[in-house]
């Protein structure tokens, strides 16, 4: 990559990492505690199971620093080199103290710099490109990026539009310098707020503040218009597929893997369907952890790591609450 005849440095993933509680919640399960019905949930989700963390006295810190061990334990790298933490969330263990942090000192990264960061389920995806900015920049030579959450400390399971959906989990990924020209190579994000009350948890922000009413109402768990989410989110993120491919001069047979959010599975293969795409180029785990949110995209590289190879060519799309989306293109590093 080059500036204004300046070589600039490119930013790759260099390690992954993941983590999943062993708690499984089935579809079965799910029959003994809503109204609804595996087949159901299949036929409109493409999902079998979720991860539960049941442990009430662990919250998506835990989540994200096991995730983050398991990067640290494949890659090997010395924890004290590591520049800056940044978890992506919207689950964090407090509503004011910063989540990354505390994973930072849990992990031992003592000369790093943590913050969190909230896009919902475009979180990650918004954060692979602060963490490839940062690391591009030369300043930082190595940011690890965490997205997790404990979907299930928000989810109401009375409320068979979302408890069948979510699931607990966190992922990781290390940007480093490229060596050998593979990494980050464009981005094409979006957002509009007008229809933010369709995905949303009402209460407990400034709007609404914590009180008994709140509370009796349900406004602290997750709800949303499922036609409103569906509609945009298969028009929007095929769109800016569509778009990022075109501007890196991609076509369906160049792409090696589509790497999308895993919301819904009819979400996905409406996207592919309209990319034109053969469903064998799109990664998919969705059936057995549900929507972990911000843990989908990494938990995704994770699954598949063992299918890339140095030069594959991945285009990240994702969509979520705001609402925010967008789409990336990534060469894979090693």
């Amino acid at each position: 990559m080059h500036l204004k005849g300046k070589k600039v440095l490119k930013a790759a993933i260099t390690a992954v990492g993941g983590y999943t509680p062993e708690t499984i919640l089935s579809n079965h399960k799910l029959e003994t505690m809503v109204d609804t019905s595996d087949e159901w949930i299949q036929s409109r989700t493409g999902i079998k199971e979720r991860r539960i963390l049941l442990d009430n006295n662990k919250a998506t810190s835990y989540l994200a620093i096991e995730a983050a061990k398991d990067l640290l334990k494949k890659k090997n790298t010395n924890v004290n080199t590591i520049d800056l933490v940044i978890v992506a969330t919207i689950t964090p263990d407090l509503h004011v103290a910063a989540t990354a942090p505390y994973v930072a000192s849990s992990i031992g990264a003592r000369n790093a710099f943590a913050y969190d960061l909230n896009a919902a389920c475009s979180g990650f995806l918004y954060g692979m490109s602060v963490a490839a900015a940062y690391v591009s920049s030369g300043r930082y030579k190595k940011v690890l990026l965490i997205g997790a959450d404990k979907m299930s400390s928000i989810v109401d399971y009375t409320d068979r539009t979302t408890c069948i959906i979510f699931g607990d989990g966190g992922g990781a990924v290390l940007f480093e310098p490229s060596l050998n020209e593979n990494g980050w190579e464009d981005e094409y994000f979006r957002s509009d707020g007008s229809d933010r009350m369709s995905l949303k948890i009402k209460a407990g922000g400034s709007l609404h503040p914590t009180s008994k009413d709140t509370l009796d109402k349900g406004w602290h768990n997750i709800h949303q218009d499922g036609k409103t989410v569906f509609r945009y989110a298969v028009s929007e993120m095929s769109n800016v597929t569509k778009e990022i491919m075109k501007r890196n001069e991609l076509d369906n047979e160049s792409i090696d893997y589509l790497v999308p959010h895993q919301a819904n599975k009819r979400i996905v293969d409406a996207t592919t369907q309209r990319l034109d795409l053969n469903p064998s180029k799109v990664m998919m785990n969705i059936e057995y952890y549900g929507n972990t949110t911000a843990a989908t995209l990494p938990l995704l590289l994770k699954d598949y790591e063992n299918k890339l190879k140095t030069g594959d060519k991945l285009v990240f799309a994702a969509f979520g609450g705001g609402f925010t989306w967008g789409a990336a293109y990534l060469t894979w590093a090693y």
